[in-house]
């Protein structure tokens, strides 16, 4: 059963390793963690949502918390709500992008910040596997329903600042992205895909980071006249996105040009950006007057990072953008609509804007399935300790004209490489010299 408490959430298979008794347990044994006394529940629109919301909050009402039932939420949403309401707690319930018959649980405390394995998914684990649950109350809690959704499509719109009009194209993936962009309506014109609400994902899994899943929306956008396409994850936590002439827009440029974008009237404003990311993100950061600060990989670090500096927005390679304005956490909307506020201020097309950031050559994220990860790292460090070394997330080295960086996977035996040089000959050679070292 242990399998199912992950690093940043709790997900598993409905009805096999998840089931509607354990997330009961999982409702007590996250109010004992806690000691709430009013938790914000969301859920996305899988069919078993719904049951897994009835089992959790009857464990969370038992141990005397009250619950605030928001319904059907983005994850964004959900985030909003615990800090807007002044909860003490928050659980959305949703397995992301994973395929149907998956679903799961992101945990939050107050004002939105999350639970990792390290800061409370473990001990909540504990007490079910011990059933050291703290005694039902005398008096249990009470369910409320609230929607949020009015306010928080008001709050995410106040930061749209459109000179012209902008038209845009966006595949839903029958997900959440369809109650996440709610807050477009009006502002933008747009043309849906797979915009039904369905938790089976009928047409493609909701993932952007896969290619294949944005073929329609780029043969979309190739037909038609539109300033740029978003492909929308799971949950809407995420967005992908397309240029004007259906290209992929590496994530890490979507983060440059957000900082470009929100820096116009954050002057000096701290950004991060993963550790992953090109070299040009610090760049833009720094020729448009901001504080570039580079973070750890994992939304439950970079959140921590962002408020320890009291940082305004930060962008992850995965397509998670995170701002202040939502708790630090992501708005996948609020991203959408700085990109659109850059394209409408400017005469040029979106691929014109990326152009000159593209300044260097990505391998993008390999992996490499390894037997000894200590072994890699000794070899790596050996090679290349006369480089400028960092240790933040794994191990990342820089030299004059390329860099790397090497990191474990959490949850199984590989070792991720993601590398950037000033030529693609370069970046090549590389490449296959770093993979050569972690694959001996």
């Amino acid at each position: 059963m242990g399998s199912i408490f992950k690093a940043y959430d709790i997900r598993g298979i409905y009805g096999d390793t998840l089931t509607a008794d354990l997330a009961f347990q999982i409702g007590r044994a996250f109010a004992t963690f806690l000691k709430p006394k009013k938790v914000v529940l969301g859920r996305d629109i899988r069919p078993h949502s719904e049951p897994l919301f009835k089992a959790l909050a009857e464990g969370i009402t038992l141990q005397g918390a009250d619950v605030i039932d928001l319904g059907v939420v983005s994850t964004p949403m959900s985030y909003y709500a615990n800090g807007k309401l002044g909860a003490d707690a928050s659980i959305i319930i949703t397995a992301s992008h994973n395929p149907a018959e998956w679903n799961g649980f992101k945990l939050c405390r107050e004002q939105a910040i999350p639970l990792s394995g390290a800061t409370g998914i473990k001990d909540i684990e504990k007490i079910v596997l011990d059933g050291s649950f703290d005694p039902e109350a005398a008096t249990p809690g009470v369910i409320e329903t609230y929607n949020i959704v009015p306010e928080y499509i008001e709050h995410i719109r106040q930061f749209a600042d459109l000179k012209k009009p902008v038209k845009i194209a966006i595949d839903f993936a029958n997900a959440m992205g369809i109650y996440e962009a709610q807050v477009l309506d009006g502002l933008i014109e747009f043309d849906r895909l797979f915009d039904t609400p369905d938790g089976s994902f009928p047409n493609h899994e909701a993932n952007p980071l896969k290619l294949d899943t944005l073929e329609d929306l780029q043969k979309m956008i190739r037909a038609g006249e539109y300033d740029f396409g978003v492909a929308f994850d799971g949950d809407a936590d995420r967005a992908g996105f397309i240029d004007e002439k259906g290209d992929v827009v590496p994530m890490d440029m979507i983060t440059a040009l957000i900082a470009e974008s929100v820096l116009k009237t954050e002057k000096g404003a701290a950004i991060f950006y993963d550790l992953r990311s090109s070299w040009a993100v610090k760049e833009v950061i720094e020729e448009n007057g901001g504080r570039p600060l580079m973070s750890r990989v994992g939304h439950a670090f970079i959140k921590q990072q962002m408020r320890d500096e009291d940082s305004f927005f930060a962008g992850e390679l995965s397509g998670h953008y995170y701002f202040k304005q939502n708790f630090y956490t992501e708005s996948s909307s609020l991203a959408v609509l700085y990109v659109a506020n850059l394209v409408s201020a400017s005469d040029k097309k979106l691929s014109e804007l990326i152009a000159p950031i593209q300044r260097y050559f990505a391998s993008g994220e390999i992996n490499s399935e390894v037997e000894d990860v200590n072994g890699v790292f000794s070899r790596l460090r050996e090679k290349y300790g006369d480089g400028d070394v960092i240790e933040l997330d794994g191990l990342s080295v820089e030299f004059a004209d390329w860099w790397f960086n090497v990191r474990a996977s959490n949850t199984e035996p590989l070792i991720r490489l993601n590398l950037e040089a000033r030529t693609r000959e370069q970046m090549l050679e590389k490449r296959d010299e770093v993979l050569a070292l972690i694959r001996a």
